[in-house]
């Protein structure tokens, strides 16, 4: 390695080791900035800019871990969803950005001045709990999730964004939770098939695997939550799940065959189908 090193010098031999990746110039720059402690607009604005040789070293040490398939995220520790920043590892899922439509049509059922109670069942690092916390701020948001880790991780995340009106509780979907009734319920669960090539291969191996196995046809963990959810939603509350772009028939029928009524699928940014509301009578 010379001894000497620029910002232009580092991105284009970074972007070069990436090349087997679509993101490769995206994930040099963002590597970078991690290792430099630095902004990416001073990537842009200061190509030239001497990169001292520790960081250097810091960035080629991300390089590597990349080109051998671990998460952006996990090597920088943190991901932007609903433009807050926050932190993960390898306890929790990285959260995506067509969840953040989750959210999105979540708050469209619930007016701005409104003190609902409202359920993150499963929460992992927190993202849904904190953004819909934060956009109403009169709600009582309670983030649940099996994993004392993934709660640690929550709890820091709301603490960063200054969000209090947060309850946090250590719960196998609804066993921890008995008694309690709220008006919506998101969740984001499991709902990959137990044999998807990602987890041996792909990025999805270095995800907790809690958090993303749905057992053989990916629906294990939804036909669970969706019988169960009835006895924790208040008359006419919402559950909102996201699911894969294959199973919303089958989400659907799951919910009708448990007394939901007024389903409706959206679909993602790809237009394929990813979430389903209903409503409890």
């Amino acid at each position: 390695m010379p001894q000497s090193h620029t910002v232009k010098d580092l991105l284009l031999s970074g972007s070069r080791q990436l090349q087997h990746l679509d993101s490769a110039r995206l994930d040099a720059e963002v590597l970078l900035a991690a290792a430099t402690g630095s902004g990416r607009e001073m990537l842009y604005s200061h190509p030239e800019r001497r990169v001292e040789e520790g960081q250097a070293v810091d960035f080629n040490a991300l390089i590597n871990h990349r080109r051998l398939g671990f998460p952006v995220a996990y090597l920088t520790g943190s991901r932007e969803f609903w433009s807050l920043e926050f932190k993960v590892n390898r306890d929790t899922l990285i959260p995506r950005p067509e969840t953040e439509l989750l959210v999105e049509t979540a708050l469209a059922h619930v007016a701005e001045d409104a003190a609902l109670d409202i359920l993150d069942l499963g929460t992992g690092c927190g993202a849904m709990a904190v953004a819909l916390a934060g956009e109403r701020p009169r709600c009582r948001v309670t983030a649940a999730d099996i994993s004392r880790g993934a709660l640690d991780m929550a709890r820091e995340n709301a603490a960063r964004a200054g969000v209090a009106n947060i309850d946090f509780v250590q719960s196998d979907w609804f066993a921890g939770l008995a008694g309690r009734l709220y008006h919506l319920i998101v969740c984001n669960p499991p709902y990959v098939e137990s044999d998807h090539a990602g987890f041996s291969g792909g990025e999805l191996r270095f995800e907790p695997r809690l958090a993303l196995d749905g057992g053989r046809t990916g629906l294990a963990a939804l036909q669970q939550i969706i019988p169960a959810a009835v006895r924790h939603l208040h008359p006419g509350g919402r559950l909102l799940l996201e699911h894969g772009y294959t199973q919303g028939a089958e989400v659907r029928r799951l919910l009708r065959l448990n007394r939901y009524r007024g389903d409706l699928t959206r679909k993602d940014y790809a237009g394929l189908e990813r979430f389903t509301l209903a409503v409890i009578p």
